[in-house]
């Protein structure tokens, strides 16, 4: 079992930003800013309990960093590249292209968020269209935009109770802020008709600029109060849970499953957030989490296999590791991922 010599929040809070080795005795990772805090605590423990120096992450998107990788083989090209989603076709063409060859598809864990309550209170059946017209700023109403004004969860939906909107949700700077924009804002936006509205009257140069502005506008969210950022752990949101019952709090699941005694989780589109509906798919607020390695440089580049493997370990990705702690969502099939890397399997054709 490896010995971790760093706390979580310290290692969460340290940067790993360099833009590029001086030597390449260093492992090189790019790509999801989903993934960075995730990368970024195993590089730094990785660096406090090997012999080899912490590998250089950097950020910058999950097509950007597998672009990346695709760029050809050889010490001037990166190693890894992060993704919060799996690779494209067209991503293996451009590997194809450039020689790289055999990529390694690591699935580490689940971008998985929860939105729960004080035990004591009532139960809440959200989708992301409650929440969206609950928090944003504007809301779609009588087929116009228009200021959210709703004060009580009833005001959003008759079905919920009639407790005022007060919801703590992860900072822009917290690791689970991307799956909860994506997952519960833009979704609930569009399940609500708000993006569309947006859209009829967004500007850009084409579609996609357009699309992009839309979703920016469903992104903002209120700033009367009902709406609170958290940038700290979770333990800090159930402080504040502890501190105003009668709000709502956004956690990882395996901190909610641990605090069972004083939270009350709702369900999302119907369905009870859990290691398996997580993993299967079948929660709507998650998704998988991958890491794509070049083959050709293990072996070659100091400290990537073992990297690789530390990763992917019981004591960094397990359910009781330091990356659950911070809102990753163990893979119930970890072993499998595990046998897969120390046999550098790569992966086969997408499916």
């Amino acid at each position: 079992m490896f010995f971790l010599k760093l706390s979580v929040s310290s290692i969460a809070m340290t940067a790993i930003a360099a833009t590029s080795a001086v030597a390449r005795d260093q492992v090189q990772v790019t790509g999801s800013s989903t993934v960075l805090p995730y990368a970024t605590i195993v590089a730094e423990a990785f660096g406090e309990n090997f012999d080899f120096p912490s590998p250089v992450v950097e950020g910058g998107g999950s097509g950007a960093g597998r672009k990346k990788l695709c760029e050809g083989v050889g010490e001037n090209t990166v190693d890894i590249a992060n993704s919060s989603s799996r690779i494209s076709q067209s991503d293996i063409d451009l590997c194809a292209t450039n020689g790289v060859t055999e990529i390694m598809e690591v699935r580490f864990g689940y971008d998985g968020i929860v939105f729960a309550s004080a035990a004591a209170g009532p139960e809440f059946a959200l989708t992301p269209a409650d929440i969206y017209n609950a928090l944003a700023a504007s809301v779609a109403k009588d087929g116009a935009i228009a200021a959210n004004a709703a004060t009580t969860w009833a005001d959003v939906n008759a079905s919920l109770p009639a407790q005022d909107i007060l919801a703590f949700v992860p900072g822009t700077k917290h690791g689970t802020r991307e799956v909860f924009d994506t997952k519960v804002i833009i979704q609930g936006c569009k399940d609500s008709g708000a993006y569309d509205l947006f859209l009829a009257s967004a500007e850009g140069a084409d579609d996609g600029e357009k699309e992009d502005a839309a979703e920016a506008s469903c992104m903002e969210l209120r700033t009367d109060g009902r709406s609170v950022d958290i940038d700290g752990d979770y333990t800090e949101t159930l402080a504040r849970l502890d501190a105003d019952p009668t709000a709502v709090g956004v956690f990882g699941l395996s901190f909610y499953q641990n605090n069972t005694d004083k939270l009350r989780v709702a369900t999302m589109n119907g369905v009870v957030p859990s290691t398996e509906s997580i993993a299967s798919g079948e929660y709507p607020v998650s998704r998988p989490l991958f890491f794509y390695v070049k083959k050709a440089h293990i072996g070659v580049i100091p400290g990537l296999k073992e990297y690789i493997e530390f990763f992917v370990s019981d004591d960094m990705a397990g359910p009781d590791g330091p990356l659950a702690e911070y809102g990753l969502v163990s893979d119930p099939e970890l072993a499998a991922t595990q046998a897969m890397v120390a046999a550098e399997t790569p992966m086969g054709p997408l499916e």
